[in-house]
């Protein structure tokens, strides 16, 4: 892809071993307090990073795994965690979105919407039809993010023939207990900022989550499956989408 540029920062496809290890010290300050984050993903996914055209660390970065159709599934990262019936279904190329991340105490937002960007010229090049991931809630107790599971469950569940499965014991299920997920406007806005930023920007593409949660250990997470279907997406969403990646 050719690189997006707007004012100072530039989007591009990472290249080579420099580029790589630039991305993996921006995830291991944003998901490990500094530790190394790579895993055997890495080698099988494309690196999307944003960077300061004056020089400097990675700004924003994010991984991606195109596959064929759905029924590739069972290669991707999300399919260690989750059964999901449906997925097989899906003919067109599907891409799994992964340790999407801003460099810490990052307040411009220019980066990240840079990234979202590029991220939208790269799916409608290569036709894909559906992105999906897992989205991560920091802190792995399940009782910690219940009003935002609860809102969830109400509001923003996939529908059959979508199920989801964790693939382990232990799986949290998402549910609504009678008016909890609601609670009023001033409830359910309270439990909406409980929700994290980046699963607040796919619930805005029309983005619906899996009927179970899983505790990540490795990371101190809860993460829920996440599914956008391109072709579902509110018109003024993919539009604006469209526009930052230079497609207007």
């Amino acid at each position: 892809m050719t690189a997006l540029e707007r004012g100072r920062y530039a989007a591009r496809l990472a290249e080579g071993p420099g580029d790589l290890a630039a991305v993996l010290a921006l995830r291991a300050r944003a998901f490990r307090d500094g530790a190394d984050d790579r895993d055997p993903w890495d080698a099988r996914c494309l690196h999307l990073l944003v960077e300061n055209r004056g020089g400097g660390p990675v700004a924003a970065a994010c991984r991606l795994l195109l596959l064929p159709s759905g029924a590739d599934f069972a290669q991707s990262y999300s399919a260690q965690f989750y059964e999901v019936d449906g997925m097989s279904a899906l003919s067109a190329p599907v891409a799994e979105v992964g340790r999407l991340c801003t460099a810490p105490g990052l307040a411009d937002p220019d980066p990240i919407r840079l990234l979202w960007g590029a991220l939208t010229g790269l799916l409608g090049a290569r036709g894909v039809g559906c992105l999906f991931g897992c989205t991560s809630f920091r802190g792995g107790d399940p009782a910690r993010h219940r009003p935002a599971l609860d809102l969830l469950a109400g509001r923003h569940l996939l529908q059959p023939p979508w199920q989801v499965r964790a693939r382990r014991a232990g799986g949290v299920r998402l549910r609504s207990d009678g008016d909890r997920q609601g609670d009023g406007a001033e409830g359910a806005a309270m439990a909406w900022q409980g929700i994290p930023p980046l699963l607040r920007a796919y619930l805005a593409m029309g983005g619906r989550v899996g009927q179970e949660a899983v505790i990540d250990r490795d990371l101190d997470t809860l993460h829920v499956f996440t599914l956008v279907d391109v072709a579902a997406m509110p018109a003024g969403r993919l539009a604006a989408l469209q526009a930052l990646a230079g497609r207007q």
